[in-house]
């Protein structure tokens, strides 16, 4: 038996769903135990209607350190050393990594908004994770870096895919094949963060703009989701379908007849 805390916490308010990693002494690092308590989490997140929105975020001097090496999480470490052929090291890194591919995946594609707040540094599996959120908020004093370079591999749990998508390949080259760290203002201008709050304000800044999200509408903020990732991969002509049949559904929802109707009560009194 153990007395160490979980290596996640969860609480539900006001329709968020805030997930908090919980090893501070252990620079966050992600464990199986972490793993398994965010997997549950995301899956509460998606299968329970009455939660809009998740955050995840942490405490301590680090965001996340990345996964953990040192804690005998074999699932992460073993691939590199027992897989005896190429393809093998790419069927561990699709089917292990402590379940990292598949979890990303699953937040990315889960039709309610994720956001990750970094309040500090983060680096490697942290970063992965959070490529794969919707929406990532910084403190003045966080930063990024992928330190996977430093033992000549690359970020291969989707950081290298989701970052080049995100960023292009000039920040993907700056992060991954320099190995060069990014501050929040940097990380902002790369198109990485989409705010950079004070330290001071960053919590409070947080918390309201998950509450700003919660107050949308679920169905237009699912089929948004579905519609930007469809339009950041084909061409012109297919984004302006996707757009004609995300809004042929959304058109004949009764949400959107009365967000109409209070809409144009709104601006009409203005007008007057």
């Amino acid at each position: 038996m153990t007395d160490e805390a979980p290596h996640l916490l969860t609480e539900e308010t006001d329709g968020i769903l805030i997930a908090t990693l919980n090893r501070p002494d252990k620079l966050n690092a992600i464990s199986r135990q972490m793993m398994d308590l965010l997997t549950a989490a995301v899956l509460r997140f998606r299968d329970t209607p009455e939660l809009k929105v998740m955050l995840i975020r942490s405490t301590g001097r680090y965001f996340s350190s990345g996964a953990d090496l040192r804690g005998g999480n074999q699932n992460i470490i073993a691939p590199v050393y027992n897989s005896s052929s190429a393809r093998g090291i790419r069927e561990n890194h699709r089917l292990n990594l402590n379940n990292m591919q598949q979890l990303w995946d699953e937040m990315e594609h889960i039709e309610k908004p994720i956001v990750v707040a970094h309040h500090a540094m983060c680096v490697g599996g942290g970063l992965e994770m959070s490529l794969s959120c919707d929406f990532r908020l910084a403190a003045r004093s966080a930063a990024y870096a992928f330190p996977e370079g430093l033992f000549g591999v690359l970020p291969a749990s989707g950081g290298v895919s989701r970052l080049t998508r995100l960023c292009g390949p000039h920040w993907a080259r700056w992060l991954i094949m320099a190995n060069k760290p990014a501050n929040a203002e940097m990380a902002f201008t790369m198109g990485l963060v989409h705010q950079v709050y004070e330290d001071e304000t960053f919590e409070a800044e947080v918390t309201d703009f998950c509450r700003h999200l919660a107050k949308q509408n679920g169905e237009q903020m699912g089929a948004a989701k579905v519609a930007i990732d469809l339009c950041a991969e084909v061409g012109r002509d297919s984004s302006r379908h996707v757009e004609r049949m995300a809004n042929s559904a959304l058109m004949l929802n009764p949400d959107y007849i009365r967000g109409m109707e209070e809409y144009l009560k709104t601006v009409g009194g203005k007008a007057k």
